[in-house]
């Protein structure tokens, strides 16, 4: 391993991983290969892009002559892909958008792979693919995907072609699927970021339903360190669940957000529920804890870091938050009833109230 393709470099897991591995690694070579659509920005790399050892090329993973192009003008080794259509609430609203990115690019970039004969492709998924997680338990890696959105169809489909390419062609892949990430770059249209934002501006944080769907949100750093071990020493046709272990309610995680920045829960304003909205993601990390690693963070610290990147780097997220995203805003949530506290007992039976 020595030239690395991390596409989707520019969004935010990906950002941090290009930050994190020329910080750890003195010889290796990263090439990152974005199309900077809404949520791809040069900003998130800002302080990376005159690095010796980092490149930049805008492209679109879809397109296999410009994949084929950057791999051999690198001289690429080894494909880690973040590249991915990722919000769920958009994938409702336009699917097509999401097949496109989440599998014909990951086919594109399999085909790439096994073309020029790489060392490693690692796909990073994510832990919707499970769909919901009923009490009691929790997701291994060998259970069977059971995806409830678009978003997380899309990521699943990605994922089987992935190991089909191992079975089918012995192309040496891995596959992480990390929990809800979270820390800095990630943009505002996410839910501890767009909370954060809409706190420290005192407006309304749009609370899906009653807010006791489960969540395990995970330090974005830690995800990382996972994937660079699971690069070297990930077993090739494996997939490994990455989170803390635990869940928190998203009614918790509003209410840290809350203290951290020091403002009322009078905020919190329940609204009508997200489509198909997964009721608790919950994945059993033994697999990856045997390899020798562990989440540096539990939820509550995760978000509580999180909170204070936002607050100290206005500069970043100030110009994001713009016409275009106000409008997107509007039409997402501006149009959604405001839920009184008995129609959240009515949907949901008991629910904890403000």
């Amino acid at each position: 391993m020595k030239n690395i393709l991390v596409t989707g470099g520019a969004g935010f897991i990906g950002s941090n991983f290009v930050r994190y591995m020329l910080e750890k690694y003195d010889d290796y070579f990263i090439v990152v290969f974005d199309k900077l659509t809404y949520a791809g920005n040069l900003d998130n790399l800002h302080d990376v892009l005159d690095h010796p050892r980092f490149a930049f090329v805008r492209g679109d993973i879809c397109d296999a002559e410009a994949v084929e192009a950057v791999i051999r003008q690198y001289e690429v080794d080894t494909i880690v892909n973040f590249a991915a259509e990722t919000h769920v609430d958009r994938s409702i609203i336009n699917p097509g958008a999401f097949v496109q990115t989440d599998v014909i690019g990951t086919y594109t970039l399999l085909e790439a792979a096994r073309r020029f004969d790489l060392e490693r492709y690692h796909q990073v998924s994510t832990d919707e693919v499970y769909g919901h997680v009923e009490e009691g338990r929790r997701a291994k890696e060998t259970d069977p995907v059971a995806p409830r959105s678009p978003y997380s169809a899309s990521k699943a489909g990605a994922d089987l072609l992935v190991n089909a390419y191992f079975v089918t062609y012995g192309l040496p892949v891995t596959i992480t699927r990390g929990a809800n990430n979270v820390g800095p770059y990630q943009y505002p249209e996410k839910v501890v970021p767009l909370f954060t934002t809409n706190a420290i501006d005192d407006r309304p944080l749009p609370v899906y339903g009653d807010g006791r769907q489960k969540r395990d949100y995970h330090y974005v750093i830690d995800h990382c360190e996972a994937i660079d071990l699971v690069l070297h020493e990930g077993q090739p046709g494996e997939v490994y669940n990455v989170g803390t272990g635990q869940e928190i309610e998203n009614l918790r995680m509003v209410e840290i957000i809350l203290e951290e920045l020091g403002k009322p829960r009078s905020l919190i304003q329940h609204v009508e529920d997200r489509l198909g909205h997964d009721r608790r993601y919950a994945m059993d990390i033994s697999k990856i804890r045997a390899l020798g690693w562990k989440p540096r963070h539990t939820p509550e610290e995760a978000i509580r870091k999180t909170v204070r990147w936002y607050v100290e780097n206005e500069w970043w997220w100030r110009k994001i938050r713009n016409a275009d995203f106000e409008a997107y805003y509007q039409a997402q949530y501006g149009r959604r009833r405001v839920l009184s506290p008995e129609e959240i007992a009515a949907l949901y039976g008991e629910s904890k109230q403000e």
